[in-house]
Formats: C-alpha cells, sequence, structure tokens
C-alpha cells in the first residue's frame, strides 16, 4: 500500500478531486449535482472523508452522526467507495475502521449503512472484513413532483 493518511475534505477544491471516485458509486450525478447535493447535506450534518494516497484520493466515505429509536446514536455511512484501480488495496477497510474511531469518540452506539441489493460484491466485504450484519430491509418509492 502507498504512503496514505485519512481527512476529512472541506474546501470545493477537495470536493471536485473526490468526484471522479464518489462517481463510481453515484454513476447518476453530474459535479454541478453532486456539489448542489454536498452543500445541502452538509448543513445537516454531512461529513466526506478520503484516504489519499501519494497525493491521489483513492477511497472516499460520507458519514453523519444520527439519532433514532431502533439505533440509538449512530454514525451513518451513506457513501463508501474505494477507486477501481485501488479496490482490495486495504483503503476501504481502513477508511471504515477509521470511521468506528470516529463514531465511538463521538458517542455512537453503532455505525450503519445501506447498500443496494445488487452490490453483492460490497455485502460480502461489509460481512466477511468489516464484520458487519445484515440488519434490516430499506423501502423506496419514487415521488412524482406536483
Amino acid at each position: 500500500m502507498a504512503t496514505s493518511d485519512i481527512r476529512e475534505l472541506t474546501t470545493d477544491s477537495e470536493w471536485r478531486d473526490a468526484f471522479s471516485v464518489v462517481r463510481q458509486l453515484r454513476d447518476h450525478l453530474d459535479v454541478a449535482a453532486y456539489l448542489d447535493y454536498l452543500s445541502e447535506m452538509r448543513e445537516e450534518g454531512y461529513r466526506l472523508f478520503a484516504v489519499v494516497a501519494d497525493g491521489e484520493i483513492v477511497s472516499v466515505a460520507g458519514v453523519a452522526i444520527r439519532t433514532n429509536f431502533y439505533n440509538g446514536r449512530h454514525a451513518f455511512v451513506y457513501d463508501l467507495v474505494t477507486d477501481a484501480d485501488h479496490r482490495s488495496d486495504g483503503y476501504g477497510t481502513r477508511l471504515m475502521q477509521f470511521l468506528e474511531s470516529w463514531a465511538r469518540d463521538r458517542g455512537c452506539e453503532s455505525i450503519t449503512l445501506e447498500s443496494g441489493l445488487w452490490r453483492e460484491d460490497a455485502h460480502r466485504f461489509y460481512e466477511e472484513r468489516l464484520g458487519m450484519e445484515r440488519f434490516c430491509y430499506t423501502f423506496k418509492k419514487e415521488l412524482e413532483p406536483n
């Protein structure tokens, strides 16, 4: 593994640099929509972290602290993606370990995420590498504009 560190991305320039990796997970976004959503999400507590290896963003995670009746206070990982050229290099594991510590330091009882049913490789990673368990299904209904 290359020399790397984990940092929070907080500037427009850093967010733009991360887009090529985020887009590998959220391929429906263009850079303008990504930046618009990111701005709104940050107002709601969303934080974007990245593994930077040899000056290149290789893995990204977006997370926010939430509280609800079934998870209590928890860190919810909205986005977790490693650049396709760097998968299986340990960056995703390292980033999730960082987020677990980050969440624990903020009084969270758990760390949770959702993953599309079709993402079987990701599910294997969460269960086998990270020791996570499948907990529930999420149901979604698209709403037509008025």
